[in-house]
């Protein structure tokens, strides 16, 4: 069980960074989406993967922790306003500038006189 995970861990990562480097926004608001899942996983993860066991309940040995369960819950949220807030300010880019499109200068280019 925790090859699966570190295996979805790694692509739900691999797949954030690949949007992120994309030149439109609305990749980058998925790709930094799937970069806050990934990590909302691993630090969930990191609590112990037992399944059935009670969170605090038993003896010590197959008890959960319950404190990356807290983590993942409070980053959940920070997570869902800072998508909130890319979200907008794409939103407002893309009214202001008529496309969503990331202009990058190509080298040796002078940017006062492109056409």
């Amino acid at each position: 069980m925790e090859l699966l995970v570190a295996i979805a861990i790694g692509a739900m990562t691999a797949a954030g960074v690949y949007l992120l480097l994309r030149l439109r926004t609305f990749p980058v608001v998925l790709g930094l989406s799937m970069l806050s899942y990934a990590v909302n996983v691993f630090i969930f993860a990191s609590g112990r993967l037992l399944a059935g066991a009670p969170p605090i309940l038993g003896a010590a040995e197959v008890m959960t922790d319950p404190l990356p369960q807290a983590l993942v819950l409070t980053a959940i949220v920070i997570s869902f306003g800072m998508t909130a807030l890319v979200v907008i300010m794409a939103l407002g880019s893309y009214l202001n500038a008529g496309n969503d499109a990331i202009d990058i200068e190509k080298p040796g280019e002078d940017p006062d006189h492109a056409q």
